[in-house]
């Protein structure tokens, strides 16, 4: 087993078992995170209607003095904005709301850190450094009470405290820690690494040079790694050689049985089976607008980029990033239903919780195309801020919302 590295806070203090319930007064939002921007845009889920929006970097000016007075640092963030953020900081990657909706929780990529956003004064209410020189996605525990962020120059997951912001264990990863989910049940955490996906070393003969990509089932509670997995080994197993291994965006069953997933470079999903550690299908969708564009020009390795169940998990809808449209799959037997054209680097993708709709951030367009689950056909658009890429549902408080801007 992998050990674990815990500061001396313990995480059984933390991490009580019953979650938090609903707060009477709060309102269901979908934070999109503006990532060149460095806002939120809080958008109804129901109606679409964008409600307010959030400076997520008040404290810029401060932060980047500090990083230009550190030569370290300041190498770090030119290279985030020059190989990763296409020539723009990345002011913010990932929201969660806390669940009485007061507060809510960006990881700050450029700024290396996690910020708890008070949302009555629009204050930093704490901010956490996180370790090494980026911090990339999320993941919250249904009591609100720890936070995962993907650290990815420093190979580990940090997990916060969301009431101090103090950093009370870390799991180790592979090389560029990305995608953390919670099991339903809060006792298993599901991450992956997704390897060096800056670099132009993008030929299947070249993928050893992607460094070490990992999939794990980690124990919440003691942060142990359970399992780590090598997916590319998997899916040549299962007849699919020179495939990557570094796993993306992932859906998982209500069971947990198995798990849908992208990886780098694939237009499509793989289907896992978690009991029986095997690949079970893997479904190709079309290239579409992607048809001729050579492996170089990916957007950080990514043919597809964003994947979310609807809450029956029945369906699936797929964010196709470099094929330019939003896709509905179903899931038994795994078929695509449709595709509908949305525009310029589709990211990422989350359903409401009716599983009426799939919203499908459409980054190079600034907007949020809505998709109807049942038709497959975009039925509305919402215009947001600069380069939207996570959104996460979430709980606000509704005397926030109702408050002047």
């Amino acid at each position: 087993m992998v050990s674990v590295v815990l500061l001396a806070v313990g995480l059984g203090a933390v991490a009580p078992s019953a979650a938090v319930a609903k707060e009477p007064d709060a309102r269901d939002v979908l934070v999109v995170s503006n990532n060149w921007e460095g806002t939120a845009d809080l958008v109804d889920p129901r109606t679409f209607e964008r409600l307010k929006r959030i400076n997520v970097i008040p404290d810029a000016a401060e932060r980047i003095a500090e990083i230009e007075a550190d030569p370290v640092a300041s190498f770090y963030f030119q290279a985030i904005r020059t190989l990763i953020g296409e020539g723009h900081n990345q002011y913010v990657d990932d929201g969660f709301t806390s669940p009485d909706g007061k507060v809510v929780y960006f990881s700050r990529p450029s700024f290396a850190d996690v910020v708890a956003i008070d949302l009555d004064s629009g204050r930093i209410a704490w901010r956490t450094r996180i370790d090494g020189y980026r911090a990339d996605h999320m993941a919250i525990s249904e009591d609100g009470w720890r936070l995962l962020v993907s650290a990815s120059t420093a190979n580990v997951v940090d997990v916060i405290d969301t009431r101090s912001g103090e950093i009370i264990g870390r799991i180790p990863s592979g090389d560029s820690p990305h995608e953390n989910n919670f099991s339903r049940d809060g006792e298993l955490i599901y991450h992956a690494s997704i390897g060096f996906v800056y670099t132009d070393a993008d030929d299947p003969s070249q993928d050893s040079t992607k460094g070490e990509r990992v999939f794990e089932v980690i124990d919440a509670d003691t942060l142990e790694v359970l399992k780590r997995i090598d997916m590319g080994e998997k899916l040549a197993e299962a007849g699919h050689p020179n495939t990557s291994a570094a796993v993306r965006p992932m859906a998982i069953t209500k069971n947990e049985r198995y798990v849908y997933f992208q990886v780098s470079f694939l237009f499509g999903i793989v289907q896992y089976d978690l009991k029986n550690d095997r690949v079970r299908t893997v479904l190709d969708l079309p290239l579409a607008d992607a048809v001729g564009l050579p492996r170089t020009d990916f957007l950080l390795d990514s043919a597809h980029h964003g994947l979310a169940f609807n809450p029956q998990t029945t369906k699936l809808c797929v964010a196709g990033t470099m094929s330019g449209y939003a896709a509905i799959v179903k899931r038994m037997p795994l078929r695509l239903e449709s595709t509908v054209h949305v525009g310029d680097v589709p990211y990422w993708a989350a359903s409401s919780e009716d599983g009426r709709h799939c919203f499908v951030s459409v980054a190079g367009d600034d907007r949020v195309a809505v998709i109807s689950f049942k038709t497959g056909k975009e039925v509305a658009s919402i215009a947001v801020g600069d380069h939207p890429q996570r959104m996460r549902l979430g709980v606000i408080d509704a005397a926030y919302l109702d408050a002047d801007a």
